[in-house]
């Protein structure tokens, strides 16, 4: 089969379609024949040789995946060959074939393109590990969102909205617009306002109940000034840097609570409890319409250094696809 691999840490004409040999399913394991994949900025840093796969991952990127089921390995029940599915990998999505832990399957929800279903996997189950079952997340409250225009933020903006939170979402001013539309209530141009003060001011100064984050350090005494009383920061990217300094007679005051999670370095057991909550309680919402995937833009994957520019770029909105046979 073919995948892309990574010869050497560089920019994005490093990646390389090449020969590389077939997956094998093991106890537990299906083997899915990829149709599409979605470019995470994971993906950007692996490549840059800041991000290595966990030990018995792939060395290929790639999160998440949709396809066809084509073999079973021991002890696999509940799917078939020929079964339609999204998956959660810890890497391997960018070839032609994955195995995949069966419990990281997911069915193609009803309604569903098949090559749009790959966008799901990864923003699903981020967004509804960290803001509902850590963050707790609930009707009535006001969920700010970092990065809205990012494939994690356009899907937390719709979770959040189809929970019944107020959603305020930071966004350049050219993706306000798409993101009204997907029920963001609320929206701060992070490169012209502070969203401490707009946060304060959409909620009559109580702040947000909820924060989801993806710049860390540079974020970090802000977010937790924009805090309501009880409220929960979750931390879920670095794009802002590591270290940040956190006054802690603030958080006490509010009683606020900060958290950092990863879902990739997770075992299988949590990844896999994961997806059966997101196949429980979000999935229905995608059937119903309430929570989308939003594709910017489907790319062959003989054009993966495009994708990857176009990420780097943070001119999309939602999730870059790459399309696969």
């Amino acid at each position: 089969m073919r995948a892309i691999t990574i010869p050497e840490p560089g920019g994005p004409d490093v990646l390389t379609w090449s020969e590389v040999p077939d997956p094998q399913p093991g106890p537990g394991e299906v083997i899915v024949d990829v149709r599409a994949t979605a470019v995470n900025r994971a993906d950007l840093l692996q490549r840059q040789g800041h991000y290595p796969p966990p030990p018995g991952a792939p060395a290929y990127p790639g999160l998440e995946c949709s396809g066809l089921v084509s073999a079973t390995g021991p002890d696999v029940t509940g799917w078939r060959v020929g079964d339609e599915v999204c998956a959660l990998l810890a890497g391997g999505g960018y070839a032609e074939r994955v195995a995949v832990p069966a419990g990281q399957l997911l069915p193609v929800p009803a309604g569903v393109d098949l090559v749009d279903a790959a966008a799901l996997p990864e923003v699903a189950c981020t967004v509804w590990s960290n803001v509902v079952q850590l963050a707790r997340l609930s009707a009535g409250e006001t969920l700010l969102v970092h990065g809205g225009g990012s494939g994690i933020g356009t899907f937390a903006v719709q979770l959040g909205a189809a929970l019944g939170a107020t959603v305020v979402a930071t966004a350049r001013a050219a993706k306000h617009d798409r993101l009204r539309e997907l029920g963001a209530g609320h929206l701060v141009d992070y490169q012209e306002q502070d969203f401490v003060e707009e946060v304060r001011k959409v909620t009559d100064g109580r702040g947000a109940d909820v924060v989801l984050d993806i710049m860390g350090a540079s974020y970090l005494g802000r977010n937790v000034a924009a805090l309501a009383t009880d409220g929960r920061l979750v931390v879920i990217g670095m794009q802002g840097g590591r270290k940040g300094e956190l006054d802690l007679g603030a958080l006490l005051a509010k009683r606020g609570t900060v958290a950092a999670t990863a879902l990739r370095s997770r075992p299988l057991d949590q990844k896999a409890a994961i997806v059966r909550g997101v196949r429980e309680q979000v999935w229905p919402l995608v059937e119903a319409g309430q929570v989308r995937p939003v594709v910017d833009r489907r790319l062959p994957i003989t054009r993966v250094a495009d994708a990857h520019r176009l990420v780097e770029s943070n001119e999309h909105v939602g999730k870059v696809l790459l399309t696969v046979g």
